[in-house]
């Protein structure tokens, strides 16, 4: 192989391996109550926003003032399931903690943990009823039982067309009573998004 071509292979090997490294990635430290939409598909501002509005309308109910009343202290409520209906990846689990954690700050209801949680915490009273001292040991049968339970769905309805979609967001909540089934709080929250690309991706 000539001397020349050797030479011009060895810069464009060279000039590969620096060029390798000319991409950069940018990260900004953003607030996290700045709203910034990239894809036009369910986000945090739009699960912020719906928490508020859910939180805000449940608490001004009379389900709530009856609870009180009724009990004489504040309810107990319960996460069942809230579900993802729509097109997207959805993670509910952000959403109902959010939800959550406001409405125990707000100390107008309490909450009791979940079927998942309550599986792990039973277990950790078995192990201490076999491990732990008398004196710190757990009893079984002491739970409280809750109220209300809350379930929900988040659902979503696309219309598109070429580079351009309408795509409506609508989240439903309700909370039920425990003992008689009766719905006693039915709250509806819904999102509507235009969203126009150069070119058609949906």
């Amino acid at each position: 192989m000539p001397k020349e071509l050797l030479v011009t292979l060895a810069r464009w090997a060279a000039a590969l391996v620096v060029c390798s490294g000319c991409a950069t990635t940018q990260v900004r430290r953003m607030d996290v109550n700045e709203v910034k939409d990239i894809s036009g598909r369910w986000n945090d501002t739009d699960a912020r926003l719906v928490a508020e509005e859910m939180i805000q309308d449940s608490v001004s109910r009379p389900w709530l003032a009856n609870a009180v009343q009724r009990k004489g202290s504040a309810p107990t409520l319960i996460v069942q399931s809230v579900r993802n209906n729509s097109m997207e990846h959805i993670d509910t689990d952000i959403f109902v903690e959010e939800l959550q954690r406001a409405l125990i700050n707000s100390g107008r209801v309490q909450f009791v943990a979940g079927s998942s949680e309550r599986g792990d915490l039973r277990a950790e009273r078995a192990d201490q009823d076999l491990n732990a001292s008398e004196e710190t040991r757990k009893d079984h049968g002491q739970e409280i039982g809750a109220d209300y339970g809350l379930s929900g769905a988040i659902s979503s309805v696309q219309d598109k067309e070429g580079g351009e979609a309408v795509v409506l967001y609508q989240v439903n909540l309700k909370l039920v009573d425990v003992k008689t089934n009766q719905i006693v709080w039915n709250g509806q929250k819904k999102i509507k998004k235009n969203i126009s690309r150069a070119s058609a991706t949906y």
